[in-house]
């Protein structure tokens, strides 16, 4: 499915061809430190299957408890994450940030990961009174 998004303030965008079957929920604790959230949602994508459109993205290279590196790419701007990658040369796959998608909508999560972190409190969401706005 073709997709395309960008960040909060407009500065980064982007296109690529996902497939919903690809989503995924990570409750790591870099994820939710990084993201600011419980868990981070994500639609992983091969390398030739995105491109950036406008901008460059700031990248940070966060170390996982395993040793594993991963590149953080996100707006210098208003500091919306766009997607995570391996680092150096190599074929690549990128987590494109859910929210980042402006068809996020389309993509509900398939697989979940790192759920020994999970939040407890996630399984009860639903008996939670909500509203529209604020």
């Amino acid at each position: 499915m073709k997709i395309d998004g960008g960040c909060h303030c407009g500065y980064l965008t982007f296109e690529a061809e996902a497939d919903p079957q690809n989503t995924t929920l990570c409750h790591c604790t870099d994820c939710q430190k990084l993201s600011g959230a419980p868990f981070r949602a994500a639609v992983r994508v091969p390398e030739q299957a995105f491109r950036m459109l406008s901008g460059e993205p700031t990248i940070y290279i966060k170390t996982a408890e395993s040793g594993a590196k991963r590149v953080q790419a996100f707006c210098p701007k208003c500091g919306s994450a766009i997607y995570a990658t391996s680092p150096g040369d190599g074929p690549k796959t990128y987590s494109l940030r859910l929210g980042a998608v402006r068809q996020r909508d389309r993509f509900a999560p398939k697989r979940q990961i790192w759920t020994r972190s999970r939040q407890p409190w996630l399984a009860g969401l639903e008996s939670i009174p909500s509203v529209e706005t604020q």
